[in-house]
């Protein structure tokens, strides 16, 4: 096969920008770079552009698209299923690696996939940044322990439902 043929498929535009910011974010996690570093990185904005606590969109919450509303479905699922381990204490590590492999699947999902406006990209970016340090923990990444860093994770996905519009959503304990 020749250079040029590996470089070069038959993707379209979307699934080769896709393919690129999937194994982005794999080769960043693989390095164990800072959650908030990738998350603002994951979809540029103007510069001088900061962080701001999480908003309401004028009172109401954000829309959502199906592929963040079936992430997010996946991250909850995956967390409620050890929701009594986590509070107990009682999740080995195996279970907080499976943990932050979904959560870090799920979210480079959501990153290939983000199709919010602007103003509601900028409210997931901080619950992205806050998953990511969350799944950082759960993998001993960060000064936190993995405990530590499962209940951050269901605080996102938790603050994730009460700024974003997901039908049928509800909170974890």
């Amino acid at each position: 096969m020749t250079q040029k043929s590996l470089l070069f498929t038959e993707e379209t535009p979307m699934q080769t920008r896709h393919t690129l910011l999937a194994t982005a974010l794999a080769a960043v996690l693989a390095l164990g770079a800072g959650a908030h570093a990738l998350a603002a990185d994951a979809h540029p904005h103007p510069d001088g552009e900061e962080s701001s606590p999480l908003a309401l969109n004028h009172g109401k919450k954000w829309t959502t698209d199906a592929p963040l509303r079936k992430s997010m479905n996946e991250i909850r699922k995956a967390l409620a299923a050890k929701q009594d381990g986590i509070h107990k204490g009682t999740l080995t590590p195996a279970d907080y690696q499976a943990l932050a492999m979904t959560v870090d699947a799920q979210a480079a999902i959501i990153i290939a996939e983000c199709k919010l406006e602007p103003a509601a990209d900028a409210n997931l970016h901080l619950i992205m940044a806050e998953l990511f340090a969350g799944a950082q923990a759960m993998q001993g990444k960060s000064a936190s322990n993995p405990r530590a860093g499962a209940v951050q994770t269901v605080r996102a996905v938790n603050h994730y439902g009460q700024y974003f519009d997901h039908p049928g959503w509800k909170a974890l304990r």
